[in-house]
């Protein structure tokens, strides 16, 4: 069957491959009218190079994943890293430099006026650090971990406003307590290492310290201002204490109650009682207030009536005819009768018509002149 070779021409006119070559040659005027040998350089002028290796590593040596490598200016720009005099590489340079920065940066520790450090080495803790400058081990071989040991810090109970928390009275009353307490590192070591979680522990202590205070006062000591103070008093004592029992390296600053109310369920119920117990205070003040003035007016009249009979003592008679005319002025000033004891006045004479007149208005005493005059 007649074809072509993939190595050069097909040598005449329909041959059988008689004339071909494996190198591709089909002499010196001869025409390929195939594929070239891939393995012969191209022919044609002064462009001739040498021939290409046949190995496969030869062939992939300058292909890259974009594809093949080409030289000269026929490919985009080709960035080189700049080398030293002499043809090196700088890179050993800058890593050396970037190792030794990072060195610096772990090794040197610049601790703030209101902050302490704690060094671990190798995990272990070895030391404490006061504020200024610094030096340590590089990490990960020392740790360096800083704190504000100064700054007050706050935690509230309960966590939101939405949140109730009750709590039992000494008179076996429930009231909702709102509290906020604050503190601060006393000991870093011990705060870092003593507890898992020293926050988690300060809310515990307070919550505990907290139930145990109000549990020895009553329901309305909890609401007034000077039982609340005794209460938060009671409370930072408690907890403190307690953290220092565990080792805790805490400082409790104070204890502030923010609401202290009934329970919602019953809060309408508690608001009655309290509107009755002021109402019932109100009336034993009344009653005290009137129980004051009328024993001070006994005694005022007491006093009168030993004065009286002091006098009535000295003159008994002179005495006893003044008590008989006071007594009889008091009786009888409120009515229309007249006594007249002596003879040398009229029998009748219309004293209180005379004295009622004199008080009534000069319109009203001209009405009844006019109509007597129709």
């Amino acid at each position: 069957m007649a074809g072509k070779s993939p190595w050069g021409n097909g040598g005449g006119n329909g041959s059988d491959g008689g004339g071909d070559s494996p190198s591709g040659s089909d002499g010196d005027g001869g025409k390929s009218d195939g594929p070239r040998n891939p393995w012969v350089p191209p022919k044609g002028g002064s462009s001739e190079g040498p021939r290409r290796s046949a190995k496969i590593e030869d062939i992939f040596k300058n292909r890259g994943p974009e594809g093949p490598r080409r030289g000269g200016g026929g490919g985009g720009p080709n960035f080189r890293m700049p080398t030293r005099p002499g043809g090196k590489s700088w890179f050993p340079f800058i890593l050396g430099g970037m190792v030794l920065l990072f060195l610096a940066s772990t090794s040197v520790h610049l601790i703030e006026a209101r902050e302490q450090a704690v060094v671990k080495t190798l995990g272990n803790f070895t030391r404490t650090l006061d504020p200024g400058l610094h030096i340590s081990a590089p990490y990960p071989i020392e740790i360096v971990e800083k704190e504000d040991v100064q700054g007050v810090r706050a935690i509230q109970i309960p966590g939101s406003d939405s949140q109730v928390k009750l709590i039992l009275t000494g008179d076996q009353n429930l009231v909702d307590l709102s509290y906020i307490v604050r503190w601060n590192i006393n000991n870093l070591s011990n705060f870092k290492f003593r507890l898992v979680d020293p926050i988690e522990a300060v809310n515990e202590a307070a919550e505990a310290a907290m139930r145990a205070a109000v549990a020895e006062k009553e329901l309305d000591q909890t609401f007034s201002g000077q039982g609340r103070a005794e209460i938060e008093q009671d409370v930072r004592e408690r907890m403190q204490r307690t953290l220092d029992t565990y080792q805790a390296g805490i400082r409790v600053l104070g204890v502030e109650i923010e609401k202290a109310d009934p329970p919602a369920e019953v809060v309408d119920a508690f608001r009655d009682v309290q509107v009755a117990e002021q109402n019932a205070d109100a009336a034993r003040n009344q009653a005290r207030g009137y129980a004051q003035q009328v024993l001070a007016q006994a005694e005022g009249e007491a006093q009168a009536f030993d004065k009286v009979y002091e006098e009535y003592r000295l003159a008994p008679q002179v005495t006893r005819q003044r008590l008989y005319y006071e007594t009889m002025e008091r009786v009888l000033r409120d009515t229309d009768k007249t006594v007249v004891e002596t003879g040398n006045v009229t029998p009748y004479l219309p004293l209180p018509e005379i004295r009622r007149r004199a008080q009534q208005p000069p319109a009203e005493q001209a009405a009844p002149q006019t109509s007597g005059g129709q």
